[in-house]
């Protein structure tokens, strides 16, 4: 890990009642820009492409609450500690903790529909927005059915009650772990390097990260679609420039058309293609992720 993220500085900041693990680094004079990771991982799955984009941007790559090192509280009963609204209000306080006034945001997977939220909730904040391989949280429950359940079946699973999925997973969370990374297109886990896949066992393997992440899809399930729906009554809209990258093999290429649906969201302009990948694009492609990255945000 050391290597990937040689000249970065990794601390700890608190934000409000609670701490978050951040890795920060690449060039001080330039624009900043905030990575986001996912599910199952953190802030780990950008070490392909830090050293990439260090030169251009000043980066900011924290473990979202709940995941890696960060604080891992218990859930509440409606899960409003996990929703995305209160998973990017930390985001927004990291960044104008660190001096940050207005920024670049890339976020995958879980971490994508944290962006969304905070491009939304704090839109003077998010100069441009890059979501990697999702649609929106809202249409894509709307749309569910035998084939999207099938393929996204963590997505019912993990919403029951607590503690069954928590009980289940963690009678072998390394197989489901590992089960997961190699899920969405992305054939086995290959792909991952011994060093970040044992990153992955040592943060998501506990009973309090298994709880979190449970909490993080049970939010989703709930409060967050309550917050969306809000959102669109209210005509609110991504105000940023907006780039999307999906892979191609991956569930969002197969069942959804994410310029549409996202263009739908937005008030700005919104581009986008598919890669030659499952859904880790970071990981599976990290040069032509970075080459997007780079050519979006400069």
């Amino acid at each position: 890990m050391a290597a990937w993220f040689e000249g970065f500085e990794e601390r700890d900041h608190w934000v409000d009642s609670l701490h978050l693990r951040v890795r920060s680094g690449g060039a001080s004079d330039a624009p900043p820009l905030l990575l986001l990771h996912g599910f199952p991982q953190t802030h780990a799955m950008w070490h392909r492409i830090a050293q990439r984009l260090a030169p251009h941007f000043c980066l900011v790559l924290p473990d979202l609450r709940g995941y890696g090192d960060s604080d891992k509280p218990r859930g509440e009963p409606a899960h409003a500690n996990y929703s995305k609204r209160a998973m990017a209000a930390d985001l927004a306080a990291l960044m104008r903790s660190l001096g940050h006034e207005r920024y670049f945001v890339c976020g995958h997977d879980r971490g994508a529909r944290v962006a969304h939220r905070l491009a939304l909730d704090h839109a003077q904040a998010v100069a441009k927005l890059a979501l990697l391989d999702i649609a929106p949280t809202l249409d894509m429950y709307a749309a569910a059915d035998k084939r999207f359940a099938s393929a996204y079946y963590h997505w019912f699973h993990l919403i029951q009650p607590s503690p069954l999925p928590e009980t289940m997973i963690g009678g072998n969370p390394r197989f489901y772990l590992h089960w997961k990374l190699g899920g969405w297109g992305s054939r086995g886990i290959g792909f991952i390097e011994p060093e970040a896949l044992a990153e992955y066992e040592r943060c998501f393997c506990r009973a309090e990260t298994i709880h979190a992440v449970c909490e993080d899809y049970r939010a989703s399930a709930g409060i967050d679609l309550e917050h969306d729906r809000a959102s669109r009554e209210a005509g609110q809209k991504i105000e940023c420039d907006t780039l999307l990258l999906w892979g191609e093999r991956g569930v969002v290429q197969a069942l959804f058309d994410p310029l549409a649906l996202w263009r739908a969201q937005c008030s700005a302009s919104v581009s986008g293609r598919a890669m030659a990948a499952g859904h880790f694009l970071a990981e599976e492609l990290p040069d032509e992720t970075a080459a997007a990255l780079r050519g979006f945000f400069a």
